[in-house]
Formats: C-alpha cells, sequence, structure tokens
C-alpha cells in the first residue's frame, strides 16, 4: 500500500489546492490531508479543516493546531519541529509528498519520503490563497462551492408588507447574475394555515437553512428576500408569545447590508399581508430594529426604476469594499 501527504493551511480551500489533492489521491492508495493552521489566522481552522473533510470525505484528513514556526529562518530547529508535529498526527509514514512549492522537497527528505511537485509554476490553476484572500470577489471562480458561504457578501431586503421586497430581491439577483433567498415564512403559513398556528421557531430555522443552502450558489453576492430579524418583528407585531432560542437570536447573522424599503408605494392586496394601514409604524419599528443591531443599511424609496437604482449602486459599492 503507498501512503501519501499533503499538507497546507488552506486559507481557504481553492481550485488549486483541490488540483494538487485530486492529483494525490488518484496516485496513492491512502491519502493523508493535514490541515496546519495557527488560532491568529483570519479564517479559523476549524472551519477549515470541515471544508477539507466534505471536499475530500474519501481521504483522512487530519487537523494539525500546533504553533510550529511558519519558515525556516524563524527558528534553528524547524524541520526537526515540524517532522515530530507531522509524526504525532499522521496515521503512518508517508511514501509519497505532495506539493506544489519547492519546501515539499525538503519535507519529503526530512520524513524519508519520497517528492512529487504538482503544478509548481501555477499552469494549471493561477491562484493562490494570498490572491483570493486579497480579493475573493475577482476570484470567486476558484473558490469550491462549500466555501464560497464564507466570503460571499450578503444583502437583505427588508421593510413593510406591498413595498417591493420580493420583487426587488429577484431583480437585483438578475441583475448580478447571482440566486435569491424566498421568504420562508411564506411557505410555513401556508402550511400551518394561519398566523396563530405558524411555528415561529421554523420560520426562522427555514430562512436560515435556504440561506445557507443557497448561498453556495451565489455569485459574490447573495440577495435574501427577508430574514430571521424581521421574524422577530413580525412575531411581536402580531402578539405572539415567542423568545427567539439562543440559536436562532444571533445579533452577528451576517448581512453585509440591508435594503429598508420605505412605504410610499401603493399597496397591493395579498392573503399573506396583514397591516394595509399600519406601513409607516412597521416602518419605523424596522428601523429601529436595525440601528438596534448595529446593521449597515440605506433606507430605498421611490419609484420602482428609483427604488433598483439606489440598490443597484448600494450592492456595487458593496462588492468594491
Amino acid at each position: 500500500m503507498t501512503r501519501g501527504l499533503v499538507l497546507g493551511k488552506f486559507l481557504p480551500p481553492h481550485a488549486g489546492h483541490l488540483y494538487l489533492a485530486e492529483v494525490a489521491r488518484r496516485w496513492v492508495d491512502q491519502l493523508t490531508i493535514v490541515v496546519g493552521t495557527l488560532p491568529t489566522e483570519t479564517i479559523p481552522g476549524e472551519l477549515r479543516v470541515r471544508w477539507m473533510r466534505e471536499l475530500f470525505p474519501f481521504d483522512q484528513v487530519v487537523h494539525l493546531p500546533d504553533e510550529l514556526p511558519q519558515h525556516p529562518d524563524e527558528h534553528p530547529d524547524f524541520w526537526n519541529l515540524w517532522k515530530a508535529a507531522l509524526e504525532r498526527v499522521l496515521p503512518a509514514r508517508p511514501d509519497l509528498v505532495f506539493a506544489s512549492d519547492d519546501y515539499g522537497a525538503t519535507l519529503a527528505s526530512v520524513l524519508g519520503a519520497r517528492f512529487v511537485q504538482v503544478d509548481g509554476a501555477r499552469a494549471v490553476v493561477p491562484i493562490s490563497g494570498t490572491r483570493i484572500r486579497a480579493e475573493p470577489m475577482r476570484h470567486w471562480e476558484h473558490l469550491p462551492r462549500c466555501v464560497r458561504p464564507h466570503f460571499v457578501r450578503r444583502v437583505s431586503v427588508f421593510g413593510p408588507e406591498s413595498t417591493g421586497k420580493t420583487t426587488l430581491a429577484r431583480d437585483l439577483a438578475a441583475t448580478f447574475g447571482t440566486v435569491w433567498v424566498p421568504e420562508w415564512a411564506r411557505v410555513e403559513l401556508a402550511r400551518a394555515g394561519s398566523v396563530a398556528d405558524l411555528a415561529w421557531d421554523d420560520v426562522v430555522r427555514g430562512q436560515i437553512a435556504c440561506e445557507e443552502a443557497l448561498a453556495r450558489d451565489a455569485r459574490r453576492v447573495l440577495v435574501c428576500d427577508t430574514d430571521p430579524l424581521a421574524t422577530e418583528i413580525w412575531a411581536d407585531v402580531l402578539g405572539a408569545s415567542w423568545t427567539p432560542s439562543s440559536a436562532l437570536a444571533d445579533p452577528a447573522r451576517p448581512y453585509d447590508l440591508t435594503l429598508l424599503l420605505a412605504p410610499d408605494v401603493p399597496w397591493v392586496g395579498d392573503p399573506a399581508r396583514f397591516l394595509p394601514d399600519e406601513g409607516a409604524a412597521f416602518f419605523a419599528r424596522c428601523e429601529q430594529a436595525l440601528q438596534r443591531s448595529r446593521r449597515r443599511y440605506i433606507v430605498v424609496r421611490g419609484t420602482w426604476d428609483e427604488r433598483m437604482a439606489t440598490a443597484t449602486a448600494a450592492i456595487r459599492s458593496l462588492l468594491q469594499d
């Protein structure tokens, strides 16, 4: 049996890492992927390990969280420290070490293995983790689906009934070539039959689950037709005796921008709409909730064309940030 080793930070995993590991797993009988992390790095190590285990479910992915020196000139015993750490986590001594960079040759020699360099010139996949971290939007096509939710810019469309939230979400997604998240409350309301029978936790769980699933297919930005904070507002307005569980009431829910729609357009009736005369009051509640949550938001007003222009400009600015 031949055993192989791929070592990396995977900060984040990208198409180059996938190519490297795919070559390695087809070369050997048993592949071990070691994810080396430091607590000071910008993406948590545990998250990177989960990504790699999802990407390579049939290989052994192990976490090496030791605070080891990162370059040979940082410590006189650099290679011996790495050798001891790797021998502690590896299931067996590798026969081959696969890497793109030249350090792989020394690492292989230290471990008593043979070095296989894969795409050292970055000719097959011309990308690096450094470039992706610096400009993730520019290099989106090199991010695996499971990694994209970490980098995607999330925009929530928020506000009173009958202000064009769903239409705006759908049209913004089309403009930016991405996907949009529908309002899960409508699904739950259709199932329950009445507001009194709504399971509010299911409304929020469904919204979050739908959002996280679609975030994998988003292209740089994910447009969400409402979010869990809006559900809290609706539960309060409708007098529901519901307190969000700690898992649902997460103040750090990652929306980069909220588009708060003003009630300055004609009301259009709908079986799932309840407050035809309270648009201004509901708008005030929404704005207060956004301010309490310290969410970044802008108010979107005017005609449909004006709303679309305001929202489009705001998202373009967000993506440039």
